[in-house]
This record gives structure tokens, C-alpha cells and sequence, in this order.
């Protein structure tokens, strides 16, 4: 199945990264109740590439170990949520979440559900933000912590992976002077980043008709 279906016009990543930026604005107003700091988070671009090509961005060039926070979604699009870090920075970020005080035994003890909530939280902000924005409505699962390689999380190996796509959001967390990159993927397959397409193309066409 052809990417080049799925991809985005130039009008299309505008209007979806602005829509991405206000949902993560929303996620980093709950996030920084959560750890009691200044919390930023940016969108710095917004791609639909193959799931290879995700495994492969998330990885970066020393393709650490990563953790995912994963979530199914539903509505007039539906698919898989996943806000992604490298294991090391989850660590730093439970930290920030729980408190200084406790030991690193203690973090690694409360890093799954810490990292649950947390995943929640921004998933659940982003989406439901960019639901809104697009007049729909989205149904979320609970969240589910998985751990491995960007093929692991990507299911780049099961049967239906060439039906599936990846809308890519870069995230940089910004928390306390800490630098923790996290990355927010939406795995969907081609009629519903077609759906998602069509509803986008709906927004850009009010947007244009309030300006004109």
C-alpha cells in the first residue's frame, strides 16, 4: 500500500501541527500539576511516514531501549495513541512526577504506574483537544505500559503492518530545566488517516471562511 496516499499537503501539517500545538498546550497545563514545575512542550513537526520509518525515528542513531505508554482510540478515526521516551528519560521523568526524595529503587517501583497516569494525562489532553477542535468525538481506552525496541512498539512484524500508518508528532519536554524528549505517535490505518484527512480539509475550509 502506497505511503504517498496518506501523506499531507503543506495547508494540512500547518493546520494539524497548530491543532497538535493547542492540544499539548492543554497536556503540559496538567502535566505541571502533576509535578508541581514549569512543564513546556512543543510540536516542532508533524509527518505520516510507514511504520518502519517511525521504528526507526524513535530509535534515533543508538537505538535504545524505549518505553510507550499506549492507548486505542475511537471515533470518526480510530487507532492506537502511543507517547514514546527512551528508557532512561521515563526514569527522569518519574522522578520529576514523584518526588526527589525517594530512591531510585523506589522511582523504578512506581515507574509503571507513574508512567501510566502520566501517558493519560498528555494522550488523553491531546486528543481530546484535537477532537474538539475538529467538532468530534473520541473514545479512549485505558492506558498500557509496553517496553521494547521501535519495531516492538510499532508491531512492524504483525500481518496487517503494511495497512497501517504512523501520524508522527515530535515532542520536547522541557521540566525543570531537564530536557526529556518524548515522541506522540497515532497508528492508524488508511481509511481512517483518510477520514482524518477529509475532517482536517472541513476545519481548514471554516478557518478560511471566518478570515475571508
Amino acid at each position: 500500500m502506497s505511503i504517498e496516499r496518506g501523506e499531507l499537503s503543506e495547508i494540512e501539517q500547518d493546520a494539524l501541527a497548530e491543532i497538535a500545538n493547542l492540544g499539548v498546550s492543554r497536556a503540559a497545563a496538567s502535566l505541571r500539576q502533576m509535578v508541581g514545575e514549569q512543564v513546556m512542550l512543543s510540536v516542532p513537526a508533524v509527518r505520516i511516514v510507514g511504520r518502519e520509518v517511525a521504528a526507526k525515528l524513535v530509535e534515533g542513531d543508538n537505538a535504545p531501549q524505549l518505553v510507550a505508554v499506549k492507548q486505542s482510540f475511537e471515533g470518526p478515526f480510530a487507532g492506537k495513541a502511543l507517547l514514546i521516551f527512551p528508557q532512561a528519560q521515563s526514569l527522569e521523568l518519574v522522578r520529576s512526577i514523584v518526588g526527589q526524595e525517594h530512591s531510585l529503587e523506589d522511582v523504578i517501583d512506581l515507574e509503571q504506574e507513574a508512567l501510566a497516569e502520566t501517558g493519560n494525562v498528555i494522550l488523553n489532553a491531546c486528543l481530546a483537544t484535537i477532537a474538539n477542535l475538529l467538532r468530534r468525538t473520541m473514545r479512549m481506552s485505558l492506558p498500557s505500559v509496553i517496553r521494547g525496541d521501535g519495531r516492538t512498539l510499532f508491531e512492524v512484524d504483525a500481518p496487517d503492518a503494511d495497512g497501517n500508518l504512523v501520524l508522527f508528532l515530535y515532542i520536547d519536554f522541557t521540566i525543570k530545566n531537564r530536557d526529556i524528549r518524548g515522541f506522540i505517535a497515532l497508528l492508524m490505518d488508511l481509511p481512517s488517516i483518510t477520514a482524518l484527512k477529509e475532517i482536517v480539509a472541513e476545519f481548514i475550509e471554516g478557518v478560511e471562511q471566518q478570515t475571508a
